[in-house]
């Protein structure tokens, strides 16, 4: 799992850093929200471990801006040297999951970071089968199902689709989707990427009435995310 860490603090940013990275997990640094934001345009990040005091801007905008591209995910653990209950209130209010008050304690840090991925991705904790709608994803398998009919793929739709199905919600750039599937960005003119998506969406019948809906964002990427009834 990959976090992210907003800290503009070099001692407490290296002490959250080592901590998540000894308890297994992928920690990379930002001294700033906007350069925090900016990373955001080609990295993907599982949580999100923001300081809600920074230098160019507050962590209650760091995480507005978050959930107004992202939706419900990632998760995020706002860290407060303000503990008063309207400062913590207004931190929830505008789409933090969790806080922790400083100093930070090493246990408790790693304790609230792992709960709350496991209610963000209870997948994760599932032997790698993913469910959303009408699908069923088995990554150690690399198998798909489609209301119980298996649904055969290439080996790079398949990585396509997953990582699609595992950023469910997320607002996902066309850099990020070809560093994780292909392993670099293509050239700006490559339709590579809109090929497989194509693909993608009849061999997987990718629309509301199977729950979930794929959207493309102009300039950007895509989105990918579940679709309720009304929708279909």
């Amino acid at each position: 799992m990959r976090i992210a860490s907003v800290e503009d603090d070099e001692s407490q940013a290296e002490q959250i850093r080592t901590l998540l990275d000894e308890a297994g997990f992928t920690c990379t640094s930002f001294a700033t929200g906007s350069a925090f934001l900016r990373a955001l345009r080609d990295q993907v990040f599982d949580l999100l471990v923001i300081d809600w005091q920074l230098p160019d801007m507050t962590g209650h905008e760091v995480v507005s801006w978050v959930r107004q591209q992202s939706g419900r995910l990632p998760p995020v653990l706002f860290v407060t040297s303000r503990a008063e209950e309207s400062d913590i209130v207004a931190g929830l209010a505008v789409g933090a999951d969790d806080y922790m008050a400083k100093p930070i304690r090493p246990g408790e840090l790693v304790a609230r970071v792992r709960a709350l991925l496991r209610r963000a991705y209870p997948e994760a904790q599932q032997e790698q089968l993913i469910r959303h709608g009408a699908y069923l994803l088995d990554a150690r398998a690399r198998a798909i199902t489609l209301a119980g009919e298996p649904v055969e793929l290439s080996p790079r739709e398949f990585d396509l689709a997953l990582f699609l199905f595992r950023n469910i919600g997320r607002l996902l750039s066309r850099d990020v989707v070809e560093q994780a599937v292909w392993g670099r960005t293509m050239d700006a003119g490559s339709r590579t990427l809109d090929t497989h998506i194509s693909r993608l969406r009849i061999k997987l019948g990718l629309r509301p009435d199977n729950g979930v809906r794929l959207t493309s964002v102009y300039s950007h990427g895509y989105r990918f995310e579940e679709a309720g009834g009304a929708d279909a």
